[in-house]
């Protein structure tokens, strides 16, 4: 995994919040035809938009509306609402700010700092709640986004793939039925097998190209309707097995560019899907 120089110290919420958005404007989303939700449409379809991470609805109606702005692709809205709502809204605010840097934010310094915002943020929430498992899978998908974008040197200097497969195992092991963390630790498994080879990477990380078709194996079984959970399949089944395994990397993009899309967020992930086949 790649790294950076050692990041300053956590900022506070509100701190963060400021910086996240002081005087960049975030991206609308150019796509059409869009599920619409309110309040009430989040809490009756909670189960489907939440399949892969094992969380409750909240009961707060503010929460609610702001998960309505996520799920109707209004990052910016929910990231503000959820910064807003303090502790409770944090699970919200990490993953409006992360989903729209990784899928929409084009500067790639300003991806780099936000994905190192919620680093800082959910790295503190940790160390507060070690076992706060929504913490945990944000400080781990942000670490691994930041991490692709420096360089595999610096990464294992600072120790980032160890702080990474750590936050994910433990999360595995609080929630058994987190699907997203499932796939998050198969990617974590190829992408390193990808970058160092299967030897090096065994020895130093603990990875294997089989514990990583299991971990995808089981997240998709949790949640058989994640399209990004299959192109990252895909993707691991080249980085492991080159053309090997092209063929059935391709079904998979195909699987996931045809999957319904219950909300914005998932049709970035059909638009991927269907951007990798066209340049395939």
């Amino acid at each position: 995994m790649p790294g950076h120089s050692s990041p300053p110290p956590p900022p506070s919420p509100a701190g963060t919040a400021a910086a996240a958005t002081s005087g960049l404007p975030w991206m609308a989303l150019a796509l059409a035809d869009l599920p619409r939700f309110d309040a009430a449409a989040v809490r009756a379809q909670w189960p489907r938009l939440h399949a892969g991470q094992c969380m409750a609805p909240p009961e707060s109606v503010p929460l609610l509306d702001g998960w309505a702005h996520f799920h109707n692709g209004e990052f910016e809205r929910a990231y503000a609402i959820g910064m807003d709502q303090g502790s409770p809204g944090q699970a919200l605010a990490n993953r409006a700010v992360a989903i729209y840097a990784n899928y929409v934010e084009p500067s790639e310094a300003r991806r780099l700092q936000l994905f190192r915002q919620i680093v800082e943020r959910t790295g503190a929430l940790i160390d507060a709640e070690p076992d706060n498992c929504h913490a945990r899978y944000w400080y781990a998908y942000a670490l691994g986004r930041y991490s692709q974008g420096t360089s595999v040197a610096r990464a294992h200097a600072q120790g980032f793939g160890r702080k990474l497969k750590g936050a994910l195992e433990r999360l595995i092991e609080l929630q058994p039925e987190h699907a997203d963390a499932h796939l998050a630790l198969g990617a974590f498994h190829a992408e390193v097998i990808d970058k160092v080879g299967q030897l090096v990477g065994r020895m130093t990380y603990g990875v294997h190209p089989d514990r990583a078709e299991e971990l995808f194996v089981r997240g998709l079984s949790l949640n058989p309707h994640s399209a990004s959970g299959m192109i990252e399949y895909a993707n691991a089944l080249v980085m492991i097995h080159g053309r090997k395994r092209q063929a059935e990397a391709t079904r998979l993009y195909e699987q996931a560019a045809a999957l319904p899309a219950a909300d914005a967020r998932e049709q970035l992930d059909r638009e991927a899907a269907r951007a990798g086949l066209a340049e395939a």
